[in-house]
């Protein structure tokens, strides 16, 4: 799962030529927060590799080896999640950021290096079982994650994020904030929805109203629990693995490697329906991926359940059609069905594709603010913008230890930065549908993921008591957990 997973964002920054499209497209307004018009970006490949990348990223030539004597005297950033490290082929890398240059690496052995000023952590792949102890007191640990919290429930808890300094996750309140990772750009919602009457004449034909393509089952959203209730009420035509009940046309089109890209066959044949059901894996802020962005490029409407904040990122106030607004399953088939209806409602989910319909600066604003692009050779990615952001930061972190050293009584030692829980906000899983008490015991929703939830709270813990006490033997981790389990459940 994790190397997958590396290659999947390795892929999805254009670093890796493979064929998956997670986040294909770049606007042609030249502008991410502008309303250019669209143009598909399938070419076949739909990954390249990254242009050069400016004044942010990285210095191309040669691979200097930290010990060099060009980067003698820089700050060494060492990828302890070495698969995610962005630079091809050598193990380093001199970069040049806005304040200055660092050394990336990935050679484990620069880590008792005492330039080495922090080390780069991809959150998927990071074990606290295998965390590098001891922990030494003047590096920082910097987090990248900007993936599910089911890939590691360690983050979600405080004693887990707060393990590192620095991190750059999909909520806005991270240090290096990726809300908008899966949205190219304004210009990506504004593609023309097919007419009403195609739509109509698929109705026809046999196809329902309501899309569900899913082949990811059993997540921490519980999701198939509530779309098999909402089944019962109105016909939904899901393709995928689960709760199958319809084939896409085509062989390559049922394999799942297609169905998360930009393919335009795949889109064309999307795009035949209203409404889709867009349920992301898990509950939190800002967590948003292809699942909500991909039915508005289309010019579908999402019926949506993931990031309570989702509003806050809307094109306007009236363009997705949220599932916890309504009081059940039922209810919210009755107003999908009045919109399926009523050309005249419907249309109004759509209005933000017309010239003007984007109103809602905060999204445009950040848009056009970022510094990282999606596929967009004039912007660098954000793993590499990420680099450059711990870079800058062990740049200031240096000189204001060296001012404190000239003059302590002038400049106070500098305060470490440390993460916060709003940098994931993850919170407990709960049912899609009913009440967790309702739920039998061994139901492999409740099995899975509520343990895996609190597991990463006493993991969290542990790692935390292990650093406190200077520990340096990885082996004595699940030891540590024993004991955090036992003192929570002494009363059991």
């Amino acid at each position: 799962m994790a190397a997958r997973c590396t290659e999947t964002v390795l892929a999805t920054l254009g670093l890796l030529s493979l064929c998956r499209a997670s986040t294909s497209g770049a606007a042609t307004s030249g502008k991410a927060g502008g309303e250019g018009e669209w143009a598909e970006p399938w070419d076949g490949t739909v990954f390249r590799s990254p242009a050069a990348l400016g004044s942010v990223g990285v210095a191309r030539g040669s691979s200097p080896q930290p010990g060099s004597t060009e980067t003698a005297d820089l700050p060494i950033l060492l990828w302890w999640s070495p698969g995610l490290f962005p630079h091809f082929p050598g193990d380093s890398e001199r970069i040049e950021c806005a304040r200055g240059a660092c050394v990336a690496s990935r050679d484990r052995r620069a880590r008792a290096d005492p330039r080495t000023r922090a080390l780069l952590f991809y959150g998927t792949d990071f074990r606290a079982a295998d965390a590098p102890l001891p922990r030494l007191a003047h590096q920082s640990w910097a987090l990248l994650h900007e993936e599910s919290p089911l890939n590691n429930f360690l983050l979600s808890h405080g004693p887990g994020i707060r393990l590192f300094n620095l991190t750059a996750t999909f909520s806005r309140h991270s240090d290096y904030p990726l809300p908008l990772q899966w949205l190219p750009g304004a210009s990506y919602l504004l593609r023309p929805a097919p007419p009403l009457r195609e739509r109509a004449e698929w109705r026809r034909r046999g196809y329902a109203p309501l899309l569900y393509l899913q082949s990811h089952c059993d997540v921490p959203a519980d999701r198939d629990r509530y779309v098999r209730e909402l089944m019962r009420y109105i016909p939904v035509d899901s393709y995928g693995k689960c709760l199958q009940n319809r084939e896409l046309p085509t062989g390559r089109l049922q394999d799942t490697a297609t169905a998360t890209t930009e393919d335009p066959e795949l889109l064309a044949f999307l795009s035949r329906y209203k409404f889709h059901l867009a349920l992301e894996n898990a509950i939190c802020n800002d967590y948003m991926t292809e699942k909500l962005w991909r039915p508005m490029h289309l010019g579908a409407v999402p019926v949506y359940r993931g990031s309570p904040s989702v509003k806050d990122w809307m094109p306007n106030n009236h363009s997705i059609i949220l599932i916890d607004d309504f009081e059940s399953p039922q209810k919210l088939a009755e107003f999908i069905d009045f919109l399926d209806k009523n050309d005249e409602e419907y249309m109004k989910y759509l209005a933000y594709k017309q010239p003007g319909g984007i109103t809602n600066q905060f999204l445009l604003d950040s848009l056009e603010h970022r510094e990282w692009g999606v596929n967009d050779p004039m912007l660098p990615n954000y793993l590499n913008g990420f680099e450059c952001f711990v870079c800058d930061h062990e740049l200031g972190r240096l000189e204001a230890e060296k001012a404190h050293a000239s003059s302590p009584g002038d400049f106070p030692v500098p305060k470490p930065h440390i993460a916060q829980p709003s940098h994931m906000n993850c919170p407990m899983p709960t049912p899609g549908f009913g009440r967790v008490e309702e739920i039998p015991e061994n139901d492999s929703w409740k099995e899975m993921w509520l343990q895996d939830y609190w597991q990463g709270l006493y993991q969290g813990e542990a790692l935390t008591a292990m650093i406190h006490s200077n520990e340096t033997q990885q082996s004595k981790f699940w030891d540590y957990v024993h004991q955090i389990f036992m003192k929570r459940n002494k009363d059991l």
